[in-house]
């Protein structure tokens, strides 16, 4: 075993995140992991093959214990009794298989029976996958057909041209939460527009795909599962390792079956120790991306001046995924769920929320931060990713929306500027007439086309309780009043700059 191998399990260890999650062991020498599963366990064994035969070091887990495929592809897992389903996590180099939907197939499920087998076949890329690419649609939110035809007709035709743009590019797809707006009947509709979008999916569990006539969380899920498999998982693309995690906490209804509605982000004990003995197999060499629905902490709190977050908008124990992410040079969170565009950071660690592919819940030309419908487009070469967001209705160049001064009554004086993808790494710089003026001065405001859209006195009929809310992509600058044009560039990490024009008079 690597050094490097040690010393990363050395550190799980100390941080307390193998074994201990429920009274299990992990981690003996000789096996990735060596659960001691509970009383009624099942044996799975099987094997994963190709072509050419076996398939070796493939991971299988029954979503606790992690097992790799040996050199012919066979396999033993102890598989916990209360784990639905045995699956593995795609190797790089492979296609990733799916069901005729579209959707992501790398799961089976597992039965009462003390003994039983599995196999799983894997194809071949005719291509290396150092270079890859995905596409994150977050927050969807159908919740009837109305707002299910407009995904079809909207947000699938902007991701098939997406994909035809990226050619010969191996992509694949994440469905990152809320699929639905509470009606789980509309599942096959997703599935539908999937299948159109031809690109493999993989789905992330939102606090609106629940079945919340569960009596408790474990079965909150349960629609989901049917149709789309595990809450979470993991997969390999080139050099990158990839994982899913379902970070949706809804505590069923209370004793006299009433819904609590109190739903919040938490990470079960079970996929902390999972992904504990998940991430033990990843080289800390290896980018490791993650997504999950509800952010780490949305600082959309501190934005609003509120004294704390609610538990709704944020990871209660996102310290214990944060320790498991720290051996890795780069990580990063990919989230949805607040309906805007935000980048945080913790440590190595980057993360993303997206904003929603519904927008403003299929409300309005925008968000409530100001930010088009759309989704995330992530591009790999080997370990180095660069991302972008990606407008519904607009070419790949649309990143700003420019406000002339007098339209936003807090600076009636300013230029401003919403470049809702902009991170610190972002340059912002604005011209007068021509003449360069630097850069633009950063703030927290709210976006003057949601507020004249959101909190003026003709509310939109769809959806009347939307309302602006501040955000920290906004920028502004004063032109001269002799000023005739202005131009805003926006020059992004990747040294990508993007320009509008505005005329003014």
């Amino acid at each position: 075993m690597p050094a490097s191998d040690l010393n990363r399990r050395s550190f799980l260890k100390r941080a307390g995140l193998l074994g201990g999650a429920a009274g299990w062991t992990a981690l003996a020498p000789g096996c990735v992991n060596a659960s001691a599963p509970p009383a009624g366990a099942r044996t799975v064994t099987g094997r994963v093959t190709g072509p050419d035969g076996g398939v070796p070091q493939v991971r299988i887990t029954d979503g606790l214990s992690v097992v790799q495929t040996d050199i012919d592809g066979a396999f033993t897992l102890p598989a916990d009794a209360r784990q639905p389903f045995v699956y593995m996590a795609v190797p790089a180099g492979y296609r990733i298989p799916q069901h005729d939907t579209g959707t992501v197939r790398f799961f089976q499920p597992l039965t009462d029976a003390p003994e039983q087998t599995a196999t799983f076949e894997l194809e071949p890329l005719p291509a290396t996958d150092t270079r890859h690419a995905f596409v994150v649609l977050a927050d969807p939110q159908t919740e009837d057909a109305y707002e299910m035809e407009r995904f079809h007709d909207e947000t699938v035709p902007a991701v098939q041209s997406t994909v035809a743009a990226l050619g010969d590019t191996p992509v694949f797809g994440v469905g990152n939460g809320d699929l639905m707006f509470d009606d789980l009947a509309l599942f096959p509709e997703y599935e539908r527009a999937v299948e159109r979008m031809e690109v493999p999916f993989f789905q992330v569990v939102g606090n609106h795909d629940l079945n919340f006539d569960s009596p408790a969380h474990r079965n909150s899920y349960r629609t989901f599962r049917d149709h789309f498999g595990p809450g979470y998982y993991a997969f390999d693309r080139g050099d990158v390792h990839y994982v899913v995690l379902n970070n949706v906490y809804w505590p069923g209804q209370d004793g006299f079956g009433r819904d609590t509605d109190s739903y919040l982000g938490h990470l079960s004990d079970r996929q902390l120790f999972w992904l504990a003995n998940d991430l033990a197999t990843v080289s800390p060499d290896q980018p490791v991306v993650v997504f999950t629905h509800i952010p780490m902490l949305s600082t959309l709190y501190q934005r609003r001046g509120d004294e704390r977050p609610s538990p709704r908008d944020m990871t209660v124990n996102r310290s214990a995924l944060y320790r498991m992410l720290e051996p890795f040079a780069e990580a990063h969170i990919i989230t949805g769920h607040t309906h805007e565009n935000e980048h945080r950071y913790h440590a190595n660690v980057h993360e993303h929320v997206v904003g929603a592919a519904c927008g403003a819940w299929w409300t309005g030309p925008v968000s409530r931060d100001g930010t088009p419908p759309g989704y995330a487009v992530y591009e790999v070469d080997g370990t180095d990713l660069s991302w972008r967001y990606q407008s519904t209705d607009h070419d790949a160049d649309h990143q700003m929306h420019l406000y002339a001064p007098g339209t936003d009554s807090e600076r009636p004086d300013a230029l401003i500027a919403n470049v809702w993808d902009a991170d610190d790494a972002w340059r912002i710089t604005w011209y007068e007439d021509g003449v360069e003026q630097g850069p633009m001065q950063a703030y927290v405001g709210t976006d003057p086309q949601a507020e004249e859209l959101y909190r003026s006195s003709d509310q939109p009929e769809r959806r009347p309780w939307v309302s602006p809310i501040p955000t920290a992509h906004l920028y502004a600058a004063t032109p001269s009043p002799e000023a005739s044009e202005v131009t805003v560039e926006a020059t992004d990490r990747f040294g990508r700059t993007y320009a509008e024009t505005l005329a003014l008079g």
